[in-house]
C-alpha cells in the first residue's frame, strides 16, 4: 500500500494571530482553532489543508507536508522510503509515522485510527 497524496502542511510559528492573518489575507478560511494556540485553515477553492501550530521562541520552526495513509498497520513503503519515527497514536485522532525525504526534511504519514485503538489525551 502506498499513500493518497499530500492532504495538508503543518505551519509552524512562533506567533499564531499573526501567521493566521496571513494566511487569512491569501483567501484561507480558519476551520477550527484549539485552546493551545494551533488551528486549521482550508482554502474555498480546495487543495491541502494548513495546519498552523504555534511553538515557544526557543523552537527552530519546521514546514513539513503531511501524506494521506489509508491504514497504518498495512502500509508498506518503497524502497528508498524508510519510516524513520514509526506509527503513533496522536491526539487528534490519527497515526503518525515520519519519513525523511533524501534531503533530510521531515514528511508527515497519517493514517486513521485503526479499530479499537484509543488516541492519547490532547496536550495543553
Amino acid at each position: 500500500m502506498t499513500t493518497s497524496g499530500i492532504e495538508g502542511l503543518l505551519i509552524e510559528t512562533h506567533n499564531w494571530g499573526k501567521t493566521v492573518a496571513f494566511w487569512q489575507a491569501l483567501g484561507f478560511v480558519l476551520q477550527f482553532e484549539t485552546d493551545h494556540h494551533s488551528g486549521q485553515l482550508q482554502h474555498p477553492a480546495g487543495g491541502p489543508f494548513l495546519f498552523v501550530a504555534e511553538r515557544p521562541a526557543d523552537h527552530e520552526l519546521e514546514t513539513y507536508p503531511v501524506v494521506a495513509v489509508d491504514d497504518a498497520d498495512a502500509f508498506r513503503q518503497a524502497t528508498p522510503v524508510s519510516i524513520d519515527e514509526p506509527f503513533v497514536p496522536q491526539h487528534w485522532q490519527r497515526m503518525e509515522g515520519f519519513a525523511y525525504d533524501p534531503d533530510g526534511r521531515r514528511i508527515s504519514l497519517q493514517a486513521p485510527l485503526p479499530a479499537g485503538v484509543e488516541a492519547p489525551a490532547r496536550h495543553g
